[in-house]
């Protein structure tokens, strides 16, 4: 399931939709905004980002592993500062990469399904099982990790609580809307990027929008919206789309031959 999801060009915009909802967990995204300077290079988290992704989806086993190993490595000498208490503790919490880990995952899976990528139950739950491996990568217990939708939609429900929009969401909030580009790109990231970053937020569900304080358009517009984009995107050749760095998905087929290509049609069989 993973092999043949992560190829969809609709990826990029659960990515973003990911960002939005990780940033409602006030523990995480302070970990966040303490140990990183994305705002400098915003371009250049998303690209090893993407890489991370791509290389546990699409590169060796020993890729992955290493990979993993990098990221927790990272994450172990990491630790935040709770502004309200004092409290310093890692950013490698089981709780704290749970719930990074979740809210990616779901949005892989809401973007997917939404924008038209045919998926049965029995798929979603199968995609949300495999991604017990990429949790285990970056250092969390499989066992504790959702295994199924009805288990993710549970999850979320216990942890809802716990989500709010404070001055570090709302930064990330406005990070997303203007990203940092080169005052020549400045048009096209009007006209582009903010129409992708105001979609990914209007597929958040209900309560993150409650949360933000700002309002998106009903859920069966926004599903059209995203079926209307994936259609657009999927007519660009899956070739060319697959050229962009770092490129996994080409050096996995050139790896394991051409039958290895990603493609929605083998979910049937």
């Amino acid at each position: 399931m993973t092999w043949q999801m992560h190829g969809d060009p609709m990826m990029w915009v659960a990515g973003i939709r990911a960002l939005y909802l990780q940033a409602l967990h006030p523990r995480a995204v302070r970990g966040v905004m303490q140990n990183s300077d994305f705002r400098q290079d915003a371009w250049g988290r998303l690209l090893r980002t993407a890489n991370f992704v791509g290389t546990i989806s699409y590169g060796t086993t020993e890729a992955a592993e290493r990979a993993g190993a990098r990221v927790r490595k990272i994450h172990s000498m990491l630790t935040a500062v709770d502004p309200d208490t004092g409290e310093r503790y890692g950013v490698d919490e089981p709780e704290l990469l749970l719930w990074v880990h979740c809210a990616e995952i779901d949005s892989y899976l809401q973007v997917a399904r939404r924008s038209g990528f045919r998926l049965t139950d029995e798929h979603a739950d199968r995609y949300v099982a495999e991604q017990r491996v990429s949790a285990r990568l970056v250092g969390l217990d499989p066992g504790a990790v959702p295994a199924n939708q009805e288990e993710m939609a549970a999850y979320f429900e216990k942890v809802r609580p716990e989500l709010a929009c404070g001055p570090e969401a709302r930064a990330v909030d406005d990070f997303l809307l203007h990203p940092p580009t080169h005052p020549l790109l400045v048009p096209a990231r009007e006209v582009l990027w903010r129409r992708v970053a105001q979609l990914a937020y209007a597929a958040l569900p209900p309560y993150a929008h409650e949360l933000y304080g700002r309002p998106a358009a009903e859920p069966a517009t926004v599903t059209r919206q995203l079926r209307a984009t994936g259609t657009l995107l999927r007519c660009i050749p899956a070739r060319l789309r697959w050229q962009l760095p770092p490129k996994h998905i080409l050096r996995a087929m050139s790896r394991l031959g051409p039958g290895s290509r990603p493609a929605p049609y083998k979910l049937g069989r």
